[in-house]
């Protein structure tokens, strides 16, 4: 997957972004009516989306592994189901992290599947089939809030309050998977996840619809052991320069940085040159949880020196407030059980 060109994020419409709106309006004609078109299919079990309205990450599977803990402390038994991005399974496949590989299955997978069980299904339908025969009594679905072909009974829409959605154009203009007046249509909730103004106008749109508002905001665990570290920050994420602001928050001195594009399958001399700078000015490689899962799961030595030799920023996220979030939940199911 390429890194997300800039301008997508930048206030205003530049060039570039005016170069490319003719075939973001055919985009955008399309992606919407395929979203407000009807669900070809619908699980046995409930299905609590995790989305987001632009490409990149915002926060899903922390708030993903969140939501899990309050779910199984309240008594449910979740399972995940995801696309596998980045993995080259189409599945149905449920997850076996000793078996499977990041290269199978994405790095999100690996990190879920320490939580509850997990699904990869290229076709979200035969996926939550494949949930229906585990021990589980609803579906979490990281990702696929664009996605009509399976029906949802809870879609919690997250927007970073830093970025927003960038331009407020649609792919490949801007970073909307979908024009954002047809995304809020579908939404249920809007999660807004740290601090910052630029989710202003999608706050404003969400409210006129009446739609429940949520904070969130992502808790690096670094246990003060970074503080005044000299470091060699790398991540193949969404967006990198989060990770590394988060780095610096926790105390680390940031002496050089390396940003590859989200789901980068980290290659041999990758490897050797985040080794070679680190070990030539003395500093400390650190990384994401979900680099992470792509290194350890690559196979040759190269790999696990470079696992060896990094630490990892873990995170967690607090969701405000967490009781109305599961009053959410809550009525969502009771309604589906109503409709039955």
């Amino acid at each position: 997957m390429k890194t997300a060109p800039s301008f997508w994020w930048q206030p205003g419409l530049g060039p570039k972004a005016l170069l490319l709106g003719p075939l973001a309006a055919v985009y955008g004609l399309v992606a919407g009516r395929r979203m407000l078109s009807a669900p070809s299919s619908q699980s046995r079990l409930p299905v609590i989306c995790i989305g987001n309205f632009t490409v990149g990450g915002t926060g899903k599977t922390p708030f993903a592994l969140r939501l899990c803990s309050l779910l199984q402390a309240a008594g449910h038994r979740p399972v995940f189901l995801l696309r596998g991005y980045g993995g080259s399974e189409r599945g149905p496949l449920l997850v076996d992290p000793a078996v499977h590989t990041s290269s199978q299955i994405g790095d999100e997978a690996f990190l879920l599947a320490a939580a509850a069980p997990t699904i990869i299904a290229a076709d979200r339908p035969s996926g939550a089939r494949l949930a229906e025969t585990l021990d589980a009594d609803l579906i979490l679905m990281d990702d696929g809030f664009q996605n009509p072909a399976l029906a949802k009974d809870l879609s919690l829409v997250l927007v970073d309050a830093a970025v927003g959605v960038g331009n407020g154009m649609v792919l490949p203009a801007g970073p909307l998977r979908a024009p954002l007046s047809v995304q809020i249509r579908r939404a249920d909730a809007l999660v807004v996840v740290g601090e910052g103004t630029r989710a202003d106008a999608v706050i404003h749109q969400a409210a006129r619809r009446a739609l429940p508002l949520l904070q969130a905001r992502i808790v690096p665990q670094s246990g003060g052991r970074l503080d005044g570290l000299r470091v060699l920050a790398y991540a193949g994420i969404g967006r990198p320069e989060k990770f590394f602001a988060s780095l610096a928050g926790c105390g680390a001195i940031l002496a050089e940085t390396a940003s590859f594009a989200d789901h980068h399958a980290f290659s041999q001399a990758d490897a050797e040159a985040l080794l070679t700078r680190a070990q030539s000015q003395g500093l400390q490689l650190v990384t994401t949880a979900k680099d992470m899962a792509r290194i350890a799961a690559s196979e040759g030595e190269i790999f696990r020196w470079l696992a060896r030799e990094s630490d990892v920023l873990d995170v967690s996220m607090e969701i405000e407030p967490e009781d109305r979030l599961m009053t959410l939940i809550t009525d969502a199911l009771r309604r589906r059980a109503f409709r039955a």
